[in-house]
């Protein structure tokens, strides 16, 4: 099947090339297959992601409904995070009962209890991975936005759901102290997680996107030789769960994590995101990785974004444009924008990704 898919987008690209077709026809979805499959694209694909404070600018710029002045090519369906309900004044719960405070983070927020003060699940009960909230606007979603690539996201989908039920002080202490649980706790959520891509694939979509942050500035936050006993074998039920469905297998991983990538292709994925210039060379890596794994991501949301001038953005968006040319790569900023940009950045690479050719 996933060769099949290949197959096809290799053709597909084939006759973009030397049939030299307008480009205006082709769809959203088929320009990601291309992408996908390692093929050189008709133009670089992009997907815009903003955090609340700087959709709000967008919406004032563009008007309310500006994700259509965006025009994305990758369209996010089911909820990342796990949806969250007011408790308090600043304070939200998600469905695993996780409270979070968002007097500073207002769009995801910071733990605020313990779900589990024990090394132990045997007393929790999972919420329902398949309820209808996770699913619910998948059809209208697909309807609104047809042409783009689809892809049901789960986020949190391992380490961190994992540290914010026990605290990440205590997760980091139960890989030494108390191991057994660790894989427990580990296995439930992959479980849980394997049950809603397993619905998720009665629905016409192309991939299945996991969230789960593993890196820090340098290195990996628990280490090469701990992620490997705890966390790969957990990623590799997942992702071949849907590699054997004929899907792509998309990641979100910040910080340095570049060491795993040899590991992460061997068991399935497709597209690396958020590629941090600020923690990795991405040009070296689009080229030694180019036809083996995507990368969506790559402009700088740390320093260029929100400290340079508009001449800034628009030359590291033409730069991250010509090294996409050649394909495996999805133009985006590389997290969601925060609201610290100026909106002149924000309009600079949009506009440098609707302008190509």
């Amino acid at each position: 099947m996933v060769a099949n898919v290949q197959m096809s987008a290799a053709r597909w690209a084939l006759e973009v090339r030397t049939l030299k077709l307008d480009t205006s026809s082709i769809s959203k979805r088929d320009v990601i297959k291309c992408v996908i499959a390692g093929e050189r694209p008709p133009y670089v694909p992009w997907s815009f992601g903003f955090t609340a404070e700087a959709s709000e600018k967008l919406a004032a710029h563009f008007g309310p409904d500006y994700e259509k002045a965006l025009g994305n090519h990758l369209l996010g369906l089911g909820n990342g995070i796990g949806f969250f309900t007011d408790i308090a004044p600043g304070v939200v719960r998600d469905v695993f009962g996780v409270e979070w405070d968002r007097s500073v983070d207002k769009d995801i927020g910071v733990v605020c209890n313990r779900v589990l003060p024990e090394p132990t699940i045997e007393s929790y009960a999972f919420p329902d991975p398949l309820a209808d909230q996770f699913f619910a606007d998948i059809p209208g979603k697909i309807a609104a936005y047809g042409d783009r690539y689809r892809i049901f996201s789960i986020g949190f989908s391992l380490y961190e759901r994992a540290w914010t039920l026990r605290g990440m002080e205590n997760l980091m202490m139960d890989f030494y102290d108390n191991p057994d649980f660790v894989h427990a706790l580990l296995g439930a959520i992959a479980d849980y997680n394997l049950a809603q891509v397993e619905k998720a694939l009665t629905y016409d979509i192309d991939a299945v996107y996991f969230g789960d942050d593993w890196g820090q500035q340098d290195g990996l936050q628990m280490g090469r030789r701990t992620w490997m006993t705890f966390i790969y074998p957990q990623l590799k039920r997942m992702y071949g769960a849907v590699r054997d469905a004929g899907k792509a297998v998309f990641i979100h991983s910040c910080g340095d994590v570049d060491e795993l990538f040899d590991d992460l292709i061997g068991i399935g994925l497709s597209c690396f995101n958020p590629f941090q210039p600020e923690v990795m060379d991405v040009h070296a890596l689009l080229d030694q990785y180019r036809g083996r794994l995507a990368f969506h991501g790559g402009l700088s949301t740390q320093k260029t974004l929100p400290f340079g001038c508009v001449d800034d953005v628009r030359a590291e968006t033409r730069r991250l444009l010509a090294a996409g040319a050649a394909g495996s790569y999805i133009l985006s900023p590389a997290h969601a924008v925060e609201g610290d940009v100026p909106l002149e950045n924000m309009l600079a690479f949009i506009e440098e990704a609707q302008q190509q050719g």
